[in-house]
C-alpha cells in the first residue's frame, strides 16, 4: 500500500490531470489524501449558493475517489500571488509532515493560471529530502485549459515522460468530472467531455494504450 497525496489548486484540477491514475491507486488499495489549496467563500465575494454548491461538489468527488482525508487550506482563488509565500509553504509543509506521502501529484509549474504557478513553487519547496525523506516520487500533471495555454517557451513546456494506462478508468473519470457542473462546457471549450477523452486518447497513443494520462516526472528515489 502506497501513501499518495494529490494537490489541487482548485477543485477539478485533480480529476482533469490525474483522475484515472487516482482511480487506479484506489483500485490497488493505496491511501490517497486530497490537498486543496483554494476555496470559494462568501468573504471572498462568492454567493452563498455558490459556496454551498462547491462544497457539495468537493464532498461528492471525495466519495468517488474514496480519499482517506481531504485537507482544504482555503486560500482565496486567483490571489495566491498576493499571499504570503512563507505562510503558504508552512501550511503545505505541515500537511506533508502529517501525511508522510510517498507519491505526490502536483500541478504543472508553468500553467497559464498564476495560482497554479505559485502553488507549484510553494509545494516543491516542501519536498527537500532532508525534511521529508519519505517522499519517493514527484510527478507534475497537465490540466486542460491551463497547461496548453501557457506561453510555449522552452522553459515552460510540459514534457510528458511518464504515462499511466487509464483505459479501465476513463469512463469513471469523465463521470466524476461531470460533478463539477460549472466547469464543463461544450467543445471546443477545453474542459468538455469530448476533449477530456480526446486528450486521454492522444496520450494513450503515445504509449501504446487506448487511454492514458501523462505526467512529467520530477523526482524518483529508489530505496
Amino acid at each position: 500500500m502506497k501513501r499518495v497525496l494529490v494537490v489541487s489548486v482548485h477543485p477539478d484540477d485533480e480529476t482533469l490531470g490525474c483522475g484515472g491514475t487516482l482511480l487506479k491507486h484506489q483500485n490497488a488499495g493505496d491511501e490517497i489524501v486530497w490537498l486543496i489549496i483554494t476555496n470559494v467563500k462568501e468573504e471572498y465575494g462568492y454567493s452563498h449558493a455558490r459556496v454551498i454548491s462547491r462544497n457539495l461538489e468537493i464532498d461528492a468527488v471525495s466519495k468517488e475517489y474514496n480519499f482517506r482525508k481531504v485537507i482544504n487550506l482555503e486560500f482565496q482563488p486567483t490571489r495566491l500571488n498576493s499571499e504570503n509565500q512563507h505562510d503558504l509553504i508552512a501550511k503545505i509543509s505541515k500537511v506533508f509532515s502529517e501525511i508522510h506521502p510517498e507519491i505526490i501529484y502536483l500541478i504543472n509549474r508553468s500553467d497559464a493560471h498564476s495560482d497554479h504557478r505559485f502553488a507549484f513553487s510553494a509545494c516543491y519547496a516542501c519536498t527537500k529530502a532532508f525534511r521529508h525523506p519519505y517522499i519517493q516520487k514527484i510527478l507534475m500533471y497537465e490540466c486542460l485549459s491551463e497547461t496548453e495555454f501557457a506561453a510555449q517557451l522552452p522553459e515552460n513546456v510540459f514534457i510528458p515522460n511518464y504515462f499511466v494506462d487509464i483505459t479501465d478508468f476513463i469512463d469513471k473519470k469523465i463521470k466524476i468530472m461531470g460533478i463539477y457542473t460549472s466547469e464543463i462546457k461544450e467543445p471546443p471549450f477545453p474542459r468538455s467531455f469530448q476533449n477530456i477523452r480526446a486528450l486521454a486518447s492522444f496520450r494513450g497513443a503515445s504509449c501504446g494504450k487506448q487511454y492514458a494520462e501523462a505526467f512529467q516526472l520530477l523526482k524518483y528515489i529508489v530505496n
